[in-house]
Parts: structure tokens; sequence; C-alpha cells
């Protein structure tokens, strides 16, 4: 069967802590989910168009669809029915599913590895990695998988990835407070994530993917590196390469995808596929070379993308970007620097990503254009007087709703 060509299925996955009801501490119970849905320890349960899933740490639990769907629309009405169907089963537990991308107060001491399938391959992770720190244990995410049929749309996609990728942290940001303390940055979870492989530096690179558009220039380039730093502290050969790559976007050559990994999941899953789409838009965008021609876009470097993607980790949508192919492929022509929200509300009013979509995705897009993402949301919310029990309280109150979050 041959592989599907860009933008014919999708990919997604999204993350969420399960915590206490009274006190929203996470609990080490995805196994207890998973046992109460299959009756026995599985690490996946097929429910349909979603499967249920274990993560690195027993206090995550990841729900994905099962194939690559070939369309996005009713993800977020599914989604949000099982996220429902989970706090059913919890609740007994006297527990919930907590959404955003970091747990506000939980310390690197409270994690807990996932004991059962697969687990030698996240204790290899521990050992090399020691994965108590944030940056393992305390990130909760979501996952876009976007198809190529061979190495031309390979070559398509990541060139324009790598340019949208900079400029994620700032539309989908979620993660404000580690440890009980709002840092001043919006976006925590990739604050750790760029750092949390820096051991073994070519597990991660720069996050920003480098300018590599084949399959072989891939296995040369990243796939190589990655398998002689691994070799040394993984004599037994448990972790490979192609699964060890934690770029924040990663080619899957064995299933002909690129997986983009750099959004904060949000605070119900209207918001999240709205997000994606709003991805997903500017990419088709992009990848027919009319707006930037494909060579420009091939040719950004690394450096000046890693930049941009740092500024909007630590500053959001206020993150002023000057670089002019990157300019160009969000809308602005007159190659005058703008700020990331600028960059997003000039992208997102053109392309309309949530036209055809559910009312309350359109709800979604409507609330992140004039509000602005959810870490600003949330910060707003607890400058206002509003206690972190009380914020996060209503964040879980309002993923079982598929409801938007507002100060």
């Amino acid at each position: 069967m041959s592989a599907p060509h860009l933008f014919a299925c999708y990919g997604v996955e999204l993350e969420y802590m399960i915590v206490r009801t009274g006190d929203l501490a996470v609990v080490p119970w995805a196994d207890r989910v998973l046992v109460d849905a299959a009756g026995k320890i599985v690490s996946d349960i097929e429910r349909g168009r979603l499967t249920w899933s274990n993560e690195l740490t027993a206090h995550v639990i990841e729900l994905k669809t099962t194939a690559p769907d070939p369309s996005l629309d009713g993800l977020a009405e599914v989604f949000a029915a099982d996220v429902a169907e989970i706090n059913r089963r919890l609740a007994p537990l006297g527990a919930r599913l907590l959404p955003t991308a970091m747990h506000p107060t939980m310390t690197p001491d409270q994690a807990v590895l996932w004991a059962h399938d697969y687990n030698d391959v996240y204790a290899a992770f521990d050992r090399i990695f020691d994965c108590r720190g944030h940056g393992w244990s305390n990130l909760q995410s979501v996952h876009l998988n976007l198809p190529f049929a061979d190495d031309a749309e390979f070559a398509g996609l990541h060139a324009a990835i790598r340019l949208v990728l900079p400029l994620l942290p700032a539309l989908a940001a979620s993660s404000p407070v580690v440890e009980g303390r709002v840092t001043g940055w919006p976006d925590n979870r990739l604050a750790y994530y760029r750092a949390n492989s820096v051991k073994l530096p070519a597990l991660c690179g720069r996050v920003i993917p480098e300018r590599v558009y084949s399959q072989a220039d891939y296995e040369r380039e990243i796939f190589d590196p990655i398998a002689a730093q691994l070799a040394p502290h993984d004599p037994e050969g448990v972790l490979e390469a192609r699964f060890s790559n934690s770029r924040g976007a990663i080619a899957r050559f064995d299933r002909n995808s690129i997986e983009i990994r750099v959004l904060d999941i949000q605070e119900c899953p209207a918001a999240d596929l709205v997000v994606l789409r709003a991805v997903v838009a500017l990419l088709q965008e992009l990848v027919t070379g009319t707006t930037v021609p494909r060579a420009d876009q091939q040719a950004v470097a690394v450096e000046p993308l890693r930049a941009i993607f740092d500024a909007t980790v630590e500053q959001g949508g206020a993150a002023l970007v000057a670089e002019p192919t990157v300019l160009r492929a969000f809308g602005i022509l007159a190659g005058e620097p703008a700020t990331a929200a600028e960059l997003w509300t000039v992208a997102l009013r053109r392309l309309d990503p949530a036209a055809a979509a559910s009312p309350a995705e359109q709800a979604a897009l409507a609330v992140l254009l004039e509000h602005g993402n959810l870490a600003s949301r949330i910060t707003r919310a607890l400058e206002g007087g509003e206690t972190l029990p009380e914020v996060y309280g209503r964040l879980a109150d309002g993923v079982e709703r598929n409801a938007m979050f507002l100060p």
C-alpha cells in the first residue's frame, strides 16, 4: 500500500495529568484507568476512533487517534467524550483529569515512572537522564502527525514545519506556573524540554530541525549522531535512534510522517483542535510555495529560527520577529519586524481555520484572537486575585465540558 500524500490524514495525541479531585495533586493511576477499561494492565486500549495509552510517567494518560484520521472534523467532540469517560472512571478513586502543559505545584520527587509494558525503554532513559526532572516528568503536550508520500513531499513539509515551529509557543503556551510560582515565561514546558537531554545533545539538537530534505540526509545528519551518542550509555541497545530523536518536529520514516511536538496542551479539546487547524492551514499554504518559494523556505538556517523559538518560549506573543522569510510565511510582506502575536493574528484572520469547524472550535478561535494564549489568560486570572487551586480547579472543570478558560 502506498503512503498517503500530504494532508490526506492526521494523527493527533493529547496528554492529560491525573490528579486528586480535592487538592489536584498528581496521582500515578494511569494503570488503574486502563485496567478498569480493559480488565487487565495494558499499554493501549482501542476504543473506536481513539485509543487510550500510557506515557513515561504514571500520572499521565494519552488519548490518540487509533489510526490516521482522514479529517479533523468531529475530533474535538470525540476527545471531549473520552475525557468525560475517563473522569467517570476516575471519580470513584477521588481523581480527575487536569489540562495544561505543566502541573502548577508538582515537584520532581513526585514522579513515578510507568512500571509495566515497555518499562525497559523508560528505565533506560531514566538511567541516562534521571527522568524525575520537570522536562521529563511534568510536561503534557499535543502531538500532530502529518504524512508524506516520498522524499519530495517530505522536503516540502519539513521546510514548512521548520518555519512555523518557532512561533507555536506564542499560539499554544499553557505552562506559566512551576512549583507554585508564576515564572514570567509563558511556556515553561518548552523551557525545560529544550534542555532535558543536554547530556546527549544530538538527541534534541537545537529543537528546530536541521536543514535536511531527504531520508538519506536525515539518516546521516540526525539519526547517525544520535545512535553514536547513545551507544556508550545503552550497551544493550534498548534505545533506537529514530525513537530517541526529540527535536521539536521529528521524522518517522517507518510510517512516513512528521510529528510536531512543541504544542502545549490547551484547556479543552476544542481549543487543541482549533490550534491544530491553524497549524495545518498555514502549512498547507506554505507547501504550495505560492507565498514563499520552497528554496527560500529551505534556506533558512537553524540559528535564527532557534532565536525566535527561545523568544516565544520566554515572551510569548510579545516576542519580536524580524527574520524576513518567517514574516512572509505568516503574511507580513512589508518586511518590518512584528510581534509573534501580530503574526498569528494576521495568519488566523487570513486563513480562518475554524470556518468549517464546530461551533466549539469557532468559539475557541475567537477566544485566542481576542484574549491571547492560555498562559496569558492563566496569568491574568492569578494577577486578578484568584488562587492557584481556584484557577486550576476551573481548568479541571472546563476540560470535561469542552469549555474555554477566561480570566
